[in-house]
């Protein structure tokens, strides 16, 4: 049974509680099993806490019982990226530098959404150090493996939550992206992981990336992807930069037909090489839109010197992350985050305002061009997934990982909703990702075409972990 049980998506859950087929109670101890075996191979987990979940399990199954549920996911498994505050757990961001001392007595407002809806909290998924790169990796809890081949990376930074959800380990995983950090794990692992609009996901405390960031859900169907997106969108008000709440059930608006939308296709966005496998399966892809009944033209959305613009960002977060912690041994932090922050205390105030300035130039042109495609195709990422422990592929002479990921950043820079959609496997046996970047505020229509997508052509079948 537990077998059966870890393979349920969140609604297939829902209704087995609703008909009392099962209990949260039941499929809580499943969900634990497989982490408990996957995690010495894969490194998903930095904390499992099989009382806490078997405790929110209970108190689910009691709830059902009364024919009270709390909200769309009452008593579905759902593991939380390591860099959320969480009441009863240490935030450790994957570094020396944060202890596990502490009350711990506070709920980000994203925890605490999901936690209002009766989701069940077991675990706390790996990072790399606060967050700073595209892979999973990090001095205090080491390397986080891919379930395709544990040699290759998962990608990141929330590598963690998609290896659970591609193994099980929960139907739906929660991940932050301020580079790609949904979307590049999702597309390595063979996942679908949504980004929405900027704000549109309350965040607090602040990022050391902020600006950028945004929380939204990583799982195995677009219907699960709309579940958690409609509870996480509620609002909070200790989120500045929080949209209006529009109160829209994602859930209910993605299973619609597709409209005939204009969709703009770019193969390589700026002249970005691309595997020629993966560039084949992502436009057997694109050209699926229009078997659906839209217009697929291939087009670029005007994007100029966006590569300095991100590492101007990054070098400053990472350089502000730095002068925050103060006096500290720099020799135990990761080499990478170590060095970019080295970087970012030569920048000038001028430095930063040219990069803001170039940002909001680049953001209103591609809000123009939205005007004339209502949504844009491209590749999540140019390559299958590389050799663990590494951040840039081997021998490829790159130096930073935002040279691999050039399909990811330039959506956090305009702040529009973008997805990564599993469309292939590659005959290195690795997935391929499809990108799904929406204009400002259309969550929905990404969420819509993309389970129509999967509605109609399926996604690859996730590696067995029995």
């Amino acid at each position: 049974m537990s077998k059966d049980l870890v393979d349920l998506n969140a609604e297939e859950l829902i209704e087995g509680y609703r008909r009392r087929r099962f209990s949260p109670v039941e499929v809580v101890d499943a969900v634990i099993e497989r982490a408990e075996s996957i995690n010495p191979a894969l490194n998903a987990f930095v904390l499992i806490d099989a009382d806490c979940g078997r405790r929110m399990a209970r108190e689910s199954e009691a709830r059902w019982a009364k024919g009270e549920p709390l909200g769309l996911l009452d008593g579905v498994p759902l593991p939380l990226k390591d860099l959320l505050l969480t009441k009863g757990w240490p935030s450790l961001k994957g570094s020396h530098h944060t202890s596990a001392d502490g009350s711990w007595d506070q709920d980000s407002p994203v925890v605490a959404r999901l936690r209002e809806a009766g989701a069940v909290f077991f675990a706390k998924t790996t990072t790399p150090e606060f967050g700073w790169k595209g892979l999973t990796d990090s001095p205090r809890f080491g390397i986080t493996r891919n379930p395709w081949n544990p040699q290759k990376t998962p990608g990141g930074s929330s590598g963690g939550a998609a290896v659970a959800a591609a193994c099980g380990c929960g139907p739906i995983a929660q991940g932050g992206d301020a580079g790609g950090s949904i979307r590049i794990p999702a597309g390595f692992t063979g996942v679908f992981g949504i980004k929405p609009t900027f704000g549109r996901v309350p965040a607090f405390p602040p990022s050391p990336f902020s600006g950028l960031t945004q929380h939204g859900p990583m799982t195995r169907t677009v219907a699960d992807a709309a579940r958690a997106l409609t509870v996480m969108a509620k609002p909070d008000p200790i989120d500045f930069n929080g949209l209006p709440y529009e109160g829209e059930d994602y859930l209910q608006s993605t299973r619609q037909p597709l409209e005939p939308l204009r969709i703009a296709f770019s193969p390589t966005l700026n002249g970005a090489a691309v595997d020629p496998e993966v560039a084949a399966l992502v436009a057997q892809a694109a050209a699926r839109f229009e078997e659906m009944g839209c217009r697929v033209e291939q087009a670029e959305p005007p994007m100029k010197d966006v590569y300095d613009i991100i590492m101007t960002y990054w070098r400053a977060g990472a350089a502000g992350l730095f002068r925050a912690l103060g006096d500290v041994d720099r020799d135990l932090f990761d080499p990478g985050l170590r060095a970019i922050a080295e970087e970012g205390m030569k920048l000038s105030l001028a430095d930063f305002q040219a990069a803001e300035k170039a940002r909001n130039e680049m953001g209103s042109a591609v809000r123009q061009f939205h005007e004339q495609y209502d949504l844009l195709l491209t590749p999540s990422l140019p390559i299958t997934a590389f050799d663990a422990g590494h951040d840039v592929p081997p021998k490829s002479g790159m130096r930073y990982w935002i040279d691999w990921t050039p399909f990811s950043y330039p959506f956090n820079l305009t702040r529009q909703p973008a997805a990564s959609l599993p469309c292939g496997v590659a005959s290195n046996g690795l997935p391929v990702g499809l990108q799904i970047v929406g204009p400002l505020y259309q969550e929905g229509r990404i969420l819509r075409s993309a389970w129509n997508y999967e509605r109609n052509y399926g996604f690859p079948e996730l590696p067995s972990m029995n």
